[in-house]
């Protein structure tokens, strides 16, 4: 008989672990598909302090573990496979990955977003070599050199105060003049004697053969170009970028309604589409955190139930 699972939830960062654990725990048939790495953008954090209960120097890592623990606990199951296709409009959800397809009554979708680039000249060529978008996986790298942070809300003023236990100093571009960051990091960053500040400024070129080696940063108010180029003793400096982010939702597009690339839910998760629900990062809301992605991830699985249900 083929398999046809209550729920299938794509993505596994924490609106979807949330989800599974909810569903798990109704006894529901469920299976969580998640391309990379359970966690998603959570994982790159080296310190999560505004989770409710969370632990005394609680890491991106260390909280996902936990959730995904949970969520095997009560039965979900987990396949690592990219999502090519989905069909969702009939009773019967399909949805075909990489290497099978599956079937199901109810779909959740938590594939949040990705990070956006700065889109300038060179960018795209040095990721990997001085340009990155994860300070945790990378800042190791630039132990004792220059590093710059490009954006000025509460990432990149986290990660930029994350980063000064390695580059001599951290330098952080941001286009306006002020910081957009909650008070209290904006605090932490003026405080901090290694954290410079490059206001009103974008940059518009990054420049390097196999690794950066200067860029172009520009004045957007009085149009003044700054040339910047690594202390030939270091050849190179790190570029992190954090100027927000980009729904992975192009899989969906034509189907579920959609505003700016993000999916449109009411209050109970639920899209324009019967027995299929969003949650987390993906959808449009305001504050997007791992605490609002869990809450929406557990609403989506208790409606998933009542509708399968009937209530």
């Amino acid at each position: 008989m083929e398999k046809i699972y209550d729920v299938i939830i794509i993505g596994g960062g924490p609106a979807g672990l949330a989800a599974g654990l909810y569903a798990g725990r109704a006894r529901l048939d469920t299976l969580m598909i998640e391309k990379m790495t359970e966690g998603g953008q959570i994982v790159t954090t080296n310190e999560v302090e505004n989770y409710p209960g969370g632990i005394e120097h609680e890491s991106g890592p260390s909280l996902i573990g936990r959730m995904v623990g949970q969520a095997e606990k009560f039965g979900v199951k987990t396949v690592k496979e990219a999502v090519t296709a989905v069909e969702l409009t009939g009773d019967i959800k399909i949805v075909t990955t990489t290497a099978n397809v599956f079937k199901s009554k109810t779909i959740i979708i938590a594939t949040g977003a990705n990070p956006r680039p700065i889109g300038c000249p060179g960018e795209a060529a040095l990721v990997g070599m001085g340009v990155s978008y994860c300070a945790t996986c990378d800042g190791a790298f630039f132990e004792d050199l220059d590093i710059y942070v490009v954006g000025g809300g509460d990432s990149a003023v986290e990660e930029a105060l994350y980063l000064t236990r390695f580059g001599k100093k951290v330098t952080i571009i941001h286009r306006r003049d002020e910081l957009r960051a909650a008070k209290y990091l904006q605090e932490q960053a003026f405080a901090n004697p290694k954290v410079e500040f490059f206001w009103d400024s974008v940059v518009t070129e990054i420049k390097g053969e196999e690794m950066v080696e200067g860029m172009t940063v520009q004045n957007v108010k009085t149009g003044e170009i700054r040339e910047i180029l690594a202390d030939p003793e270091d050849e190179t400096f790190g570029i992190f970028v954090f100027v927000g982010l980009i729904p992975a939702s192009d899989l969906f597009a034509g189907v579920l309604d959609m505003k700016d690339g993000y999916i449109i839910t009411n209050d109970n998760m639920e899209t324009n589409v019967k027995g299929v629900f969003a949650a987390g990062d993906i959808r449009v809301k305001d504050l997007r955190q791992v605490v609002t992605a869990a809450a929406d991830g557990a609403i989506a699985a208790t409606q998933a139930d009542k509708y399968i249900s009937g209530h």
